[in-house]
């Protein structure tokens, strides 16, 4: 008897987890179009392409290399930060409160000796790095070495340098001020 309920119990929670899904099948709405909307298509090209991952023999029978988009390390180099180069930063507090600190390098002298003076400190206070400045893969394996294990997002920071007055890099943005 009690096993007949149990299966009772489970064919009831099986159709009631079916039944909850069926609103997630409804028409989209439109809530907000600015008029800058763009095909979501161009971005869904990498399902396509998962099947040549998955068999990457063409026709000719040499293997194709998949086209990973950001995952391409190639792809991102170089990184460029119009406006910002390496250099002297004088120290300021600024009212930006970021809930986390972070700090922007280059792959150039300067920076690398930076990193590895500061790189204690940088994850004592558990900061997050952006290479702003790169040119061949050689420059990104360098710094990442060097990192010795913190976080570094290889990005143009351009938007971030203009934001808060930055022209020059390294730099370490923490929620109290700007320094070097």
């Amino acid at each position: 008897m009690t096993k007949l309920f149990q299966y009772i119990r489970y064919g009831v929670m099986l159709i009631g987890m079916a039944l909850t899904s069926v609103p997630a099948w409804s028409e989209v709405k439109v809530i907000y179009d600015s008029g800058d909307t763009r095909p979501l298509a161009p971005f869904l090209e990498i399902i396509d392409r998962a099947e040549t991952a998955i068999n990457p023999l063409s026709v000719t029978g040499a293997p194709n290399s998949p086209r990973l988009g950001a995952a391409d390390v190639q792809a991102l180099l170089p990184i460029r930060s119009p406006g910002l180069s390496p250099g002297p930063v004088q120290t300021r507090s600024h009212d930006r409160p970021f809930s986390r600190p972070f700090f922007l390098i280059g792959s150039d002298d300067r920076s690398r000796r930076w990193l590895v003076e500061y790189r204690g400190r940088l994850k004592e206070i558990g900061a997050v790095g952006m290479l702003v400045q790169a040119e061949t893969q050689e420059d990104l394996r360098a710094v990442a070495q060097l990192a010795g294990g913190l976080p570094i997002l290889p990005a143009s920071a351009a938007d971030i340098a203009t934001a808060l007055g930055i022209s020059h890099y390294p730099v370490l943005i923490t929620p109290h001020g700007i320094e070097q």
